[in-house]
């Protein structure tokens, strides 16, 4: 009797590593944007154009003609939101999709995409809560968090699978780590500035209380600190022979160095909205250019091939 075998035949949607590599890429841009974009809500007073959360009015989820541009400014927006999280799906599902899958890559493409809509109900807690100062601020580095998150895929789609090997001594990779939290400690104050400062995205709006010279003291101390751990960084890396690590903290002390142009221009003139614009984009380029010092300090190597196991010896006095 003749049997019949059932093929079972799945279709599938091969991606290439190139494609993985660019919508990692573009989730970065997309996250780096809605930062800039929410920057805009607040620095034309659009914070509570929508006035409530996650519908725009208690009536409509979309803006009405009564809430004018401050509602289309504040609804667009919450619009960005979704095309950013259609971005991040379509990176998880090319993770999903390639084949031989890529270990390593689906936690942080999980990640960046989990982190969105967790980011957007903070920006939901900032409308409900009348644009408290400390959660707007909580709010934005969110935002960084997600930002490195997907800086981190996008490294680790550029990169071999095998292990991580140092490409500097012991004692840089430590001082590398200390200026990714001198950074992120300079983030964290710098909200607090924004904070103390006139652009509360409403009229209305509370500020946290410190006083504005006092905190932005604090942060342009940080920064100094940044910059001479930057210095630091690239003088040792070249001292080491260190090329890629050398370049990574030329980029990285240049992009300080104009955000901190920024950052003093805008003092003196008073916080002109454009200036503080660029400011916050610039602390996207800040994170993105640290965390690029941290990858040069290792490299991953391709993974050694398997070696196929040896067949199994026959026992002595086996049968020919």
């Amino acid at each position: 009797m003749r049997r019949i075998r059932r093929v079972k035949r799945s279709v599938r949607f091969p991606v290439s590593p190139t494609l993985l590599r660019r919508l990692a890429y573009a989730s970065i841009i997309a996250n780096v944007a809605i930062v800039v974009t929410g920057g805009a809500v607040r620095l034309t007073a659009s914070g509570l154009g929508c006035p409530t959360w996650p519908r725009c009015t208690d009536e409509s989820y979309t803006t009405t003609s009564e809430m004018g541009v401050h509602g289309v400014i504040e609804f667009g927006n919450r619009l960005l939101t979704f095309a950013v999280g259609i971005i991040a799906l379509a990176v998880v599902l090319a993770v999903l999709a390639q084949r031989p899958r890529r270990r390593g890559l689906l936690p942080l493409a999980v990640g960046v995409l989990f982190g969105i809509p967790a980011q957007a109900v903070l920006g939901g807690i900032t409308v409900l809560t009348n644009l408290n100062p400390w959660v707007v601020g909580l709010h934005f580095l969110a935002s960084m968090v997600v930002i490195a998150a997907a800086y981190a895929l996008w490294r680790r789609t550029v990169e071999p699978d095998g292990p991580a090997t140092p490409t500097v001594p012991a004692p840089l990779r430590t001082l590398a780590r200390i200026t990714v939290v001198v950074g992120a400690a300079v983030l964290v104050v710098g909200t607090w500035v924004t904070g103390s400062g006139p652009h509360a995205g409403d009229h209305g709006a509370a500020r946290n209380g410190l006083d504005p010279e006092a905190i932005s003291q604090v942060h342009a101390d940080g920064v100094f600190l940044l910059i001479g751990l930057s210095v630091a960084l690239l003088f040792a890396f070249r001292a080491v022979g260190a090329a890629r690590a050398a370049r990574a903290a030329g980029v990285l002390l240049a992009v300080e160095l104009g955000q901190g142009l920024i950052g003093f221009v805008q003092y003196f003139t008073h916080l002109p909205a454009l200036l503080v614009a660029a400011h916050m984009l610039g602390s996207c380029l800040v994170l993105l250019a640290t965390l690029g010092v941290l990858w040069a300090t290792r490299e991953r190597l391709p993974a050694a091939p398997e070696t196929p196991a040896a067949p199994a010896a026959e026992p002595v006095g086996a049968a020919a």
